[in-house]
């Protein structure tokens, strides 16, 4: 098992953050594409080798990423239709993502075993995610979901906000 912190910049350009582990060392770094369309995130590893390459679909109804792995697979998360709890599904194995009735708490099953468990802090400067994964396999899976999820949150907040 390990656990993971993602710290979003407040100050810049497209999105940035940056995830480390227990010991405060960053494990990956996230840049969002600017101006872009579609919106694109580039995860890399600490010494700047692509881990994965998120691309939101831009005419879908309800938000979907691609993910393309450094190992040539391709995921899909998709954020789900369902009442009070966010819902969103991975095409990997049988990946779920749960939310809670907040949307601040998020559960990875696959079937009926957790992977991982994500919190979003609820005051913190900048978006601040914990991440504890159990399955250390789904390491880079759950890192790029979590910045899909991160997205689709602060597009729904922008959005609601107008």
């Amino acid at each position: 098992m390990s656990t993971l912190y993602m710290k979003q910049k407040v100050f810049s350009v497209g999105e940035k953050f940056t995830v480390t582990d227990e010991q405060g060392d960053v494990r990956y770094k996230v840049k969002g594409s600017v101006l872009k369309i579609p919106k694109e995130f580039r995860l890399q590893s600490v010494d700047g080798k692509l881990v994965a390459k998120m691309k939101k679909k831009i005419v879908a109804f309800f938000p979907t990423f691609y993910v393309d792995m450094a190992n040539g697979e391709t995921i899909v998360i998709k954020k789900q239709f369902s009442f009070l709890r966010p819902k969103y599904s991975i095409s990997i194995g049988d990946l779920q993502v749960n939310g809670d009735w907040w949307d601040m708490s998020f559960t990875v099953t696959n079937g009926k075993k957790q992977v991982a468990k994500i919190n979003k802090k609820w005051i913190s400067w900048g978006d601040s995610y914990a991440i504890q994964i159990r399955d250390t396999r789904y390491e880079d899976t759950i890192v790029a979901l979590v910045v899909a999820i991160d997205y689709v949150k602060a597009s729904e907040k922008q959005d609601s906000d107008e």
